[in-house]
């Protein structure tokens, strides 16, 4: 079972990247998917999560109104889209499979993705 995270790279302040999240050895068509970030120096944290059907979506405060997450069943893809970058967005992306409870905590996932670096200068 693995998560591949892709589509990070480096972007001016102000910029947009896309990240994708495909599934492959089995399907998460039924569980919530998150993405979380750790920046240098920093711990783990929530970014955004989606339900299994796109109907419910959940944001931090930091990225609420600027980043958008989606999901393509038929791929086992889900998506991250992030506008209005900022230079502290910089960190490792990562994509994760929900299992149980709050959805914010990395303890909830147990399937991760190996991350994709997002850089963003000023």
């Amino acid at each position: 079972v693995q998560l591949q995270a892709s589509g990070g790279g480096l972007v001016q302040a102000g910029g947009s990247l896309r990240l994708s999240c495909t599934a492959s050895g089995r399907t998460f068509t039924n569980n919530v998917m998150g993405w979380f970030r750790q920046a240098p120096g920093k711990e783990r944290e929530f970014v955004t999560a989606i339900n299994w059907n796109g109907g419910n979506t959940y944001y931090a405060d930091s990225v609420r109104g600027r980043f958008t997450i989606s999901r393509d069943r038929t791929k086992n893809t889900v998506y991250l889209q992030m506008k209005s970058l900022k230079p502290e967005d910089t960190a490792v992306y990562y994509c994760a499979a929900h299992r149980s409870g709050s959805y914010i905590y990395q303890e909830s996932y147990n399937y991760w993705g190996q991350g994709t670096e997002v850089t963003v200068s000023s």
